[in-house]
């Protein structure tokens, strides 16, 4: 997290094999490719949040940590998500979007600590291993006889 002599605070997000860079603007960003960029916006890849996340229903999962802290007009969200599936991206950018809101004002981290939209969730999907049938905890069907 940074945010040395810019506009804006930068967090990074993590979830399984996703990886979300957010940043989090104080003041309207003016070299962005959104022709009207405003307070509350949220884009993720250059879309719109609930265009990108079209099927889940990301925006109560997304504006959480906005709505804990009482920040949801606040702030201009870019962010970059990339890596594994949909559902990663957006825990990946909920937990950037926390680490960034803590930042930017101390005692948001103890409300978003309780909360546990701080906390890194560190479950992966297990390796496959060696002669087990093509999965992680297979075993192969023994002969009957």
């Amino acid at each position: 997290m940074s945010s040395d002599n810019k506009n804006f605070i930068f967090a990074v997000g993590k979830r399984k094999e996703s990886v979300a860079r957010l940043r989090l603007y104080v003041t309207l960003p003016t070299d962005l490719k959104i022709e009207t960029p405003k307070k509350g916006d949220l884009y993720v890849n250059g879309t719109k949040a609930q265009d990108y996340f079209r099927g889940l229903i990301a925006l109560p999962i997304i504006l959480e940590p906005l709505i804990k802290t009482n920040t949801q007009d606040k702030y201009f969200i870019s962010v970059r998500a990339v890596g594994g599936g949909k559902k990663g991206q957006l825990d990946a950018l909920v937990h950037a979007l926390s680490r960034a809101l803590s930042f930017a004002d101390e005692k948001n981290r103890g409300i978003l600590k309780k909360a546990g939209l701080l906390t890194r969730d560190a479950r992966v999907r297990e390796r496959r291993k060696v002669g087990m049938g093509g999965k992680a905890r297979r075993k192969m069907q023994s002969p009957k006889r």
